[in-house]
């Protein structure tokens, strides 16, 4: 009996008394609705706010036929891009929209003439509505 106190003073008792917790399982748990909170996002609307954010016109003008490859980085990056040949000779500018033509066409994009030496160029889900009737006859 002096041992069982002693035991219980220090702790050392052979009765341990543990208290049971309640462990509650996943049906137990009351469901959190995240539906109207506005940090929570479907991924649908999550990967078509990037895609608005980065929905951007460039505009270039080159100079030599290497900028061609600057033009269609910026394609890759999703964004649109107005050429104007103004300051390039005409054989130039047509090797430039050659190989823009080519860039476009693997991307699925579009191209049209908006003025006399001036092209736009899109990458796919732009849409240009509207025509200049002049160029277009």
């Amino acid at each position: 009996m002096a041992f069982e106190k002693l035991g219980s003073f220090f702790g050392i008792n052979d009765e341990d008394d543990f208290e049971e917790k309640k462990v509650e399982t996943d049906a137990e748990q009351p469901k959190t609705d995240y539906s109207n909170n506005e940090k929570v996002v479907s991924m649908s609307t999550a990967s078509e706010a990037r895609t608005k954010a980065n929905s951007k016109i460039a505009i270039y003008q080159p100079r030599v036929y290497s900028d061609a490859k600057v033009i269609a980085k910026q394609l890759l990056n999703n964004k649109a891009v107005i050429v104007n040949f103004n300051n390039v000779n005409d054989e130039q500018s047509k090797r430039i929209v050659d190989f823009l033509t080519g860039t476009i066409f693997a991307l699925n994009g579009e191209i049209k003439r908006v003025g006399e030496k001036i092209f736009l160029c899109t990458p796919p889900k732009f849409e240009v509505d509207g025509s200049i009737p002049d160029i277009n006859e």
